[in-house]
């Protein structure tokens, strides 16, 4: 059966993805208020320093997430969680999605903060000053200066798992050029370690890479658990062909479903169009099994 995502059946904007859009926009107003009204930046409240600076808080690690720098970094992101977190939240339900989103959200922090201690180790032990341009500074001025902002890290997860999950849906790069869903995410995924390694811009691509690691890793536990390797007692049994019963996971059961509800839009689009009698008789047989679960 093909696994293909076609969006027939489903919500077009789930309570998740919409909260979450709503929260980011103004999060976005609300710092481009304070900046042009009261001169007071946001970010620097808001935005996730550096954990050895003094005006890093705990607190940063989640609100980071809803700042954003400007109208092309908040358009991108807000533009990628529609269209990639409508489809899992549809297959996951509100509470997993939320879940995913922040642990991907977090991870991407911490990697950030990790391979920032990593490079910034030696600037701490060994030196007071730090010299930008024509100045030097006070190490710690220095350090309050790097601050990561947007979701851009837990939208990675989400491109993740919708690769995952979707693996041979097409994606239109620039709406025009198609590519399959786990090659663009592979793709994405190298260029943005390629680019931590050997890029000087400002944008932290470690933290992109930090939260596709960690959605991989949580998508890894959920199969995991769901399939028994780690005790689960949430286990659906369905009856096969030979009338005995075997399991099936969660995960597993919300794929068949969509895929079910998938082909039954596609035939019933067949009748509207060619009429009952163009179907096969496997078609019939599967309309017929699809009436009778109700």
């Amino acid at each position: 059966m093909s696994n293909q995502f076609r969006p027939q059946g489903f919500s077009i904007l789930p309570v998740v993805v919409k909260n979450l859009l709503i929260i980011n926009v103004v999060f976005f107003l609300a710092t481009w208020a304070a900046e042009s009204v009261w001169r007071i930046d946001l970010s620097q409240y808001l935005g996730l320093h550096y954990i050895g600076a003094s005006d890093f808080r705990p607190y940063q690690f989640v609100t980071y997430m809803f700042m954003h720098g400007n109208f092309a970094h908040i358009f991108f992101n807000m533009f990628a969680l529609w269209m990639f977190g409508n489809p899992i939240e549809n297959a996951w339900g509100p509470k997993r999605f939320l879940i995913f989103y922040f642990v991907c959200g977090i991870g991407a922090g911490l990697t950030q903060e990790l391979v920032q201690y990593i490079q910034l180790h030696d600037i701490i032990q060994n030196y007071e000053y730090v010299r930008l341009g024509g100045n030097s500074i006070p190490v710690d001025d220095y350090l309050n200066m790097l601050t990561t902002v947007g979701a851009s890290g837990a939208v990675y997860g989400i491109l993740l798992a919708f690769g995952m999950m979707w693996p041979n849906s097409k994606i239109y790069i620039y709406f025009a050029i198609p590519i399959k869903a786990k090659w663009f995410v592979l793709i994405y995924g190298l260029i943005e370690l390629f680019s931590g390694f050997s890029s000087v811009d400002n944008v932290a691509h470690f933290a992109h890479v930090g939260g596709m690691l960690f959605g991989l890793l949580l998508i890894l536990y959920w199969r995991h658990k769901e399939t028994g390797w780690i005790p689960n007692l949430k286990i659906r049994f369905n009856k096969n062909k030979s009338g005995g019963e075997h399991p099936q996971s969660d995960w597993d059961y919300n794929r068949q479903r969509h895929n079910d509800d998938r082909r039954t839009d596609e035939i019933l689009d067949k009748i509207s169009k060619s009429g009952y009698d163009s179907l096969t008789e496997e078609e019939k047989e599967f309309l017929f099994k699809q009436s009778k679960k109700g």
